[in-house]
């Protein structure tokens, strides 16, 4: 059974998460999924979207804290963009893939057959999970160490690009030029799922106009929409 196996894959998972847990349910809790329990009611009775609620707001904590202490020169609407831009769930997805836990998820059987259907969002939930029962576990200065031990590289890297919504930009040109909508397509993706890259296209009709290339597809996207905004501006 599913459980007896994850039971067996604790070390692994702690392992590559590099955390132990003292409370191992609230690791067995963290990767439970809410459809995992309505097939298995009669032998798990909780899933994690109390904990994906709470790392959620530990999430937010920890990102503006960075924030505020590394970009003292930044005013407050720039680092709310960048905050949103850390804490989405295409980040979350990102911090997964690092993570390489995600095949542990205890999903029913029905979700499993929609692989790929919303999976970036399932996937950045059992992120905001697995914080908050590191945070029920160890407390603030626990998830606070957890996180950036494994992320304030990746942090810097993506505070160092330039604060645009090259999407947004290329979405009004459009708007006033063509009276249309930009389509993005993805290309292909390449590489193991912890680092995955992926290949973007963003098209007038059938016209391709730029491509980016990213670890997320919304990176991807807006690199993409910046190769074609300095083609057509």
């Amino acid at each position: 059974m599913m459980i007896e196996k994850f039971h067996k894959d604790i070390v692994e998972i702690e392992k590559k998460l590099q955390y132990t847990f003292q409370h191992k349910e609230l690791l067995l809790l963290a990767f439970t999924h809410r459809s995992f329990v309505n097939e298995n009611k009669e032998r798990v009775e909780d899933h994690n979207e109390r904990l994906e609620f709470l790392g959620d707001a530990i999430l937010g904590v920890i990102v503006s804290e960075f924030l505020y202490k590394t970009l003292p020169t930044y005013k407050e609407g720039q680092l709310s963009y960048l905050r949103s831009r850390l804490v989405d769930a295409s980040t979350c997805a990102l911090y997964m893939q690092k993570l390489s836990v995600a095949e542990h998820l205890l999903l029913g059987k029905g979700e499993m057959m929609n692989a790929g259907k919303g999976r970036d969002s399932i996937i950045a939930d059992l992120f905001e999970a697995i914080l908050g029962a590191i945070y029920v576990d160890a407390g603030l200065e626990g998830v606070k160490q957890f996180f950036l031990h494994h992320f304030a590289r990746l942090f810097e890297q993506l505070i160092k690009e330039p604060i645009h919504n090259w999407k947004a930009m290329l979405q009004d040109h459009f708007q006033k030029k063509f009276q249309k909508q930009p389509i993005y397509k993805l290309l292909r993706a390449e590489g193991p799922d912890h680092e995955k890259v992926f290949y973007i296209g963003v098209y007038l009709e059938d016209k391709e106009l730029g491509m980016g290339t990213g670890l997320s597809k919304k990176e991807a996207e807006q690199k993409a929409a910046h190769d074609a905004i300095k083609k057509l501006l």
